[in-house]
């Protein structure tokens, strides 16, 4: 969850949790926006706060929202208009009842959800796309795990080729649902960075795609939207 939170100490860690639950106390029944991932999906229901005792504070929330803090074991909660500190918050999962939709939270910071920068719905895939990279004289393959309208991020087992700044033209293997078919949809894409020491190494690219071969990538990724939503729900709690 680090990736889409930036932390901001005010003062010590625990005098801002101090401080935190010090305003909290002074907000029972009032209504926070929770936000939490699930496979790169944003889950954010209100929520109502119930109660604060012992440095903790006791939510009622949205189903959906008790299975995504279960996996995450924090929630993300933007920052209230009746905060004196434009902050948001965040908090670690001390008791969850997915069932009666009640967490309790501790452990309070701050920081700055950053979900509001991104240009693009992500996915996460379950079964990685195939991708062939194509350079003048040769082809690299790779397989997708993070896919969005503008970019991907892909596991491939060389990078001598990959130059970070370089245009590469990309063919990513869709796979229609309905037709059972595999859909090539090819684009020109620029490589943003490669990490990795040995191999397997992960290379992000971002695409410049037409509109065509963007119709087809996004409706791949509304197809995995609904995916994600519905084993969101079908969760055992």
């Amino acid at each position: 969850m680090i990736q889409y939170f930036d932390k901001i100490v005010r003062g010590t860690e625990q005098e801002d949790n101090l401080v935190i639950v010090q305003f909290l106390k002074g907000m029972i029944g009032q209504r926070f926006s929770f936000l939490n991932y699930y496979k790169e999906i944003p889950v954010s229901y209100d929520a109502t706060l119930l109660n604060v005792e012992n440095e903790m504070a006791e939510f009622e929330v949205h189903e959906y929202q008790a299975k995504a803090i279960n996996l995450e074991r924090r929630a993300l909660i933007y920052s209230h208009e009746k905060s004196h500190v434009l902050e948001d918050m965040s908090g670690e999962a001390f008791y969850i009842n997915i069932a009666k939709k009640r967490v309790i939270l501790c452990k309070f910071g701050y920081g700055k959800i950053r979900s509001n920068r991104r240009r693009f719905v992500r996915v996460q895939l379950d079964t990685p796309v195939g991708v062939d990279l194509a350079f003048d004289n040769d082809i690299l393959t790779g397989s997708i795990y993070d896919l969005s309208l503008g970019g991907a991020a892909l596991i491939v087992n060389s990078k001598d080729l990959l130059v970070p700044g370089s245009d590469i033209n990309v063919f990513l293997k869709l796979a229609d649902n309905q037709s059972a078919k595999i859909i090539e949809v090819g684009m020109s894409a620029t490589v943003v960075k490669v990490v990795g020491d040995e191999a397997p190494f992960t290379c992000y690219i971002e695409f410049h795609a037409e509109k065509h071969s963007q119709q087809q990538i996004a409706y791949y990724i509304n197809q995995r939207q609904v995916e994600i939503i519905k084993e969101l729900k079908e969760l055992n709690s």
